[in-house]
């Protein structure tokens, strides 16, 4: 059982919860992740570890799903039944020189691990988007490990009006980055793929459907370079320029329909 420390409300359908966890937390990386489920008849699903300490591990979530809906009902001092973990491939650290960060949705939590780890070696500029300002969170936290942090919403109610790729055209455009993160709505990284092709080497963090998160089901199959990968074993980041995009939008959608019909 893993007891429930902390849980914060952050945004609109976004928590935060922190649960004691010592053996996962003293091995976590940045890039790593864990499947957790909630009780017996739940199910897996995979979240990233988006901080740690020694004996906690941080998650952050968006309530999309019925899984999500009963952790969001969760409080301080409940269990979770189970979290496996660290899993996947942490990122590798090292001066790169300038990196951008291009990250919406919940890809907003997903980076800010990244960014602190790379921030000692690199210049890190980060660029984050939501549809509105109500969608927003760890604000603070990203600016402070971050040269420079840049906000779009689709709605201009906060920061600039736009799309995360019409900012990062912006960057490109006049100066000379060495590195792209982007990490997201599949949709919104293949944008950020398409933008940076031929000009600079992206990284994407896949975030396709799993369910056991150790490379046996197969579910997070996704084709790379025409090679078939498992994001949760040779990922979750891949050079998203050999990514097959269509592939995994239809892959990740195979389920909608069921998961409209669990909700209701």
């Amino acid at each position: 059982m893993y007891k429930i420390k902390e849980k914060k409300f952050l945004a609109e359908k976004t928590y935060l919860i922190k649960l004691f966890a010592p053996d996962i937390a003293k091995k976590a990386k940045p890039g790593n992740f864990v499947m957790l489920r909630i009780d017996e008849k739940g199910e897996r699903i995979p979240l990233t570890i988006a901080d740690h300490d020694f004996e906690t591990i941080t998650i952050i979530f968006l309530v999309v799903g019925k899984t999500t809906e009963d952790l969001s009902k969760l409080n301080k001092g409940d269990n979770l039944l189970d979290v496996v973990g660290p899993l996947g491939n942490p990122i590798k650290i090292k001066n790169y020189g300038k990196v951008v960060f291009v990250a919406g949705g919940l890809g907003i939590a997903a980076i800010y691990p990244q960014l602190k780890a790379l921030k000692r070696e690199n210049r890190i500029i980060s660029i984050i988007g939501a549809r509105k300002k109500e969608l927003l969170f760890l604000l603070d936290e990203i600016k402070q490990f971050s040269d420079k942090l840049i906000v779009c919403t689709d709605d201009g109610s906060y920061g600039k009006k736009g799309f995360v790729t019409d900012a990062l055209k912006e960057i490109v455009d006049k100066e000379k980055i060495d590195m792209v993160i982007t990490i997201g709505p599949p949709v919104m990284m293949m944008a950020v793929s398409e933008l940076t092709r031929g000009k600079v080497k992206t990284i994407a963090s896949i975030n396709s459907i799993m369910v056991d998160g150790i490379g046996m089901c197969g579910s997070c199959r996704v084709r790379v370079n025409n090679k078939i990968k498992f994001a949760c074993v040779d990922g979750p980041e891949f050079d998203a320029h050999e990514v097959d995009w269509d592939e995994l939008l239809k892959r990740n959608s195979k389920y909608k329909e069921e998961e409209c019909k669990c909700l209701k």
